[in-house]
């Protein structure tokens, strides 16, 4: 049966000039680069960091060792762990921090040799200096002999609860202590047939400053280990001649603020950013990832570039599904269309996304480089921030939307992330509920999957001073518990029992949302920007008056609305964000849509989705359409018609 479903949410009040033109119906462009389902859905990514997920200890030390504040394992995603986060409306997992990294801790009885914690940020170190990338962190493992096999019983738990898995690969930088214990046969490590006496070679993995041996960066502000001590801890690391640091620093002493615990690959750039590798040629950008793959087949590329798509391979034979590119934007996307046209070979339904920040860039990356997902960071995500924290007006999604119509199906949504403040933080949102319409827009306006952050959905506000890491964000560099998280997992139990009455209302919450944006046809449809219309346009009983001099006031500024649609379902999703007052308004659906949905005239009764509320009408007169609404504070209602 039909349905025809709207979505409301209420809030700020701000000023707006208003427009007069309104906006043509849009349908997104198809990906060419993903093979299409049947019928597809929305997927839904579940972030988590791998090391915090299963921590039971929330003592929360500053600097606080393993044996202080605890870690979590592999183990720790039991099937009822996974269950319930399959519960949430979770397609994919991304289990952040598995690659061995460098860290602070003494495992050399397993044939790991110690990290200096000159060069390691925190005491638990960043997932994003990896050390081994044929082999993942001892930390997640109850015994680090058996840490690949623990990681390998995930993978499988994993899809045994009907989820997919998805890893970090990190191709610009590595650990400046890179040792591969665990290589396959014929594996070199990076490196290790590099002439270091140029600064650039093709086939060299490293750029080198010749000459020049590192030194350690200083700063009054920072002690490693906030100056506990240890006996590599002495401003001292050996390395000459000096690499370039993962940021692109050609320093040998980079500065504090450098990504100076790593080094950069060398992709086949020379210093003067000229490219030494082939180029594809032109209208490569419309070729399927088997035409770049055929492309690849016997050329000569540099040996980096070899190294990561094996890297990627072997544990795409190992049943990972896809994976989370960091700072793929500083890697030529060349390179891209080598490795994940020879991913796709193997896995056609991979899971591909990057991390890109420059707009001028992201369709590069996404018809050349065949990445399936881009985040849309720099203006969505920001935008929404911007929204919230009173520094902006919504109505400028409607460009936002526009600028990226053609590729809507690539841009993933999210509103949390490891690198961001926490949604709930007070530098953010300030409370979860404040939030709450930001997630709706983020998860309901586009084609694109929707990615949120282990413990957003009960409100963590990533309130704790780890170490290296700072509130507002949870730590990735240190051992550290998430209280909020802590609450649900109860011990281990994973049943929500320690949560708070608004904790759990709002992992409700996001559990209605999510489950409904998996199964909706509407969000893999059309698009049409309602504001502009309900801006200029007043509801006067039998229809709409039309005129500069008839702004609807009504329609509070803060508001921004738009329709979603597909063949059998229909949705008009009304947002705004204030949680200051309720609102009550004339919702006025512009004639083309009530055409193009084929709509006759009278009334239809609503229903409400989320809650299971009802009672509301959809009034159609002479072609037009209207809903009266009365909505409370940061409140969401997704209204369908019967």
């Amino acid at each position: 049966m039909k349905r025809i479903i709207l979505l409301v949410l209420m809030g700020l009040t701000l000023s707006v000039n208003a427009q007069t033109k309104t906006k043509k119906p849009t349908t997104n462009s198809k990906n060419p680069t993903v093979m299409p389902n049947k019928e597809p859905r929305k997927e839904v990514v579940y972030q988590v960091f791998t090391r915090l997920f299963g921590n039971k200890n929330t003592t929360n030390k500053p600097w606080g060792t393993i044996e202080e504040n605890g870690v979590g394992k592999f183990n720790d995603f039991t099937d009822k762990a996974l269950q319930e986060i399959k519960k949430l409306g979770v397609t994919h997992i991304w289990y952040t921090g598995v690659p061995h990294h460098a860290l602070v801790r003494d495992y050399t009885k397993y044939g790991i040799s110690n990290d200096d914690p000159d060069i390691v940020k925190g005491r638990a170190g960043s997932p994003y200096a990896v050390k081994d990338y044929y082999n993942v962190n001892p930390d997640l493992a109850e015994n680090p002999a058996n840490r690949l096999q623990e990681f390998e019983a995930l993978i499988a738990r994993t899809h045994k609860n009907g989820l997919k898995a998805i890893i970090d690969i990190v191709p610009n930088h590595i650990a400046r202590k890179y040792e591969g214990k665990t290589n396959p046969k014929g594996v070199r490590d990076f490196g290790a047939d590099d002439d270091k006496t140029v600064e650039y070679k093709r086939d060299n993995n490293f750029y080198y400053i010749p000459g020049q041996a590192f030194e350690v960066p200083t700063s009054s502000n920072y002690q490693p280990l906030g100056g506990d001590k240890h006996p590599l801890a002495d401003s001292k690391f050996s390395e000459n001649p000096a690499k370039w640091t993962g940021n692109g620093s050609r320093m040998a002493k980079p500065d504090i603020n450098d990504w100076y615990e790593t080094v950069k690959i060398n992709y086949g750039v020379k210093p003067d950013g000229t490219k030494d590798f082939p180029e594809l040629p032109e209208g490569y950008d419309k070729k399927s990832y088997a035409d770049h793959y055929a492309f690849w087949v016997n050329k000569n590329v540099p040996n980096s570039w070899k190294k990561f798509r094996d890297i990627a391979l072997y544990w795409t034979a190992k049943g990972i599904d896809g994976f989370r590119y960091d700072m793929a934007e500083m890697v030529p996307y060349e390179f891209w269309s080598y490795m994940n046209s020879a991913i796709k070979m193997k896995n056609p339904n991979a899971f591909l996304l990057a991390e890109v920040y420059n707009p001028n860039e992201y369709r590069n990356y996404i018809y050349l480089g065949k990445m399936d997902y881009l985040y849309d960071k720099v203006d969505m995500y920001d935008h929404l921030k911007n929204v919230i924290i009173g520094k902006s007006l919504p109505d400028p999604i409607t460009q936002i939307q526009e600028k990226y119509a053609d590729i809507d199906r690539h841009m993933l949504h999210f509103l949390d992330n490891h690198d961001e403040q926490r949604l709930a933080s007070q530098d953010f949102a300030g409370t979860p509920e404040k939030g709450k319409p930001l997630m709706v827009v983020s998860t309901t306006i586009g084609t694109s999957p929707t990615m949120i952050y282990f413990g957003q959905e009960v409100g963590e506000p990533g309130n704790e001073k780890a170490g290296f890491g700072q509130p507002t964000r949870t730590s990735i560099f240190d051992y550290v518990g998430v209280p909020n998280h802590q609450r649900w997992m109860n011990n281990g139990a994973f049943d929500g029992g320690q949560l708070t009455e608004s904790e759990a209302e709002l992992r409700d919450f996001y559990s209605r949302l999510l489950n409904f944006s998996t199964k909706s046809a509407a969000l893999m449809g059309s698009f049409q920007e309602l504001q502009t219309y309900n801006r200029t346009h007043v509801y006067a009983g039998d229809g709409v008056v039309e005129g500069a001099n008839n702004q609807n006031k009504d329609y509070k500024e803060g508001i921004y609305s738009f329709a979603r649609w597909s063949e059998n379902e229909k949705l008009i999703i009304v947002n705004n964000f204030s949680w200051v007052s309720s609102a009550e308004f004339n919702l006025l659906i512009p004639g083309e849509l009530i055409s193009a949905w084929k709509l006759k005239d009278g009334s239809y009764n609503l229903k409400e989705e989320l809650y299971g509320k009802s009672g509301a009408q959809l009034i159609v007169k002479n072609g037009l359409g209207s809903v009266k609404i009365d909505i409370g504070v940061s409140q969401s209602l997704i209204l369908s018609v019967q």
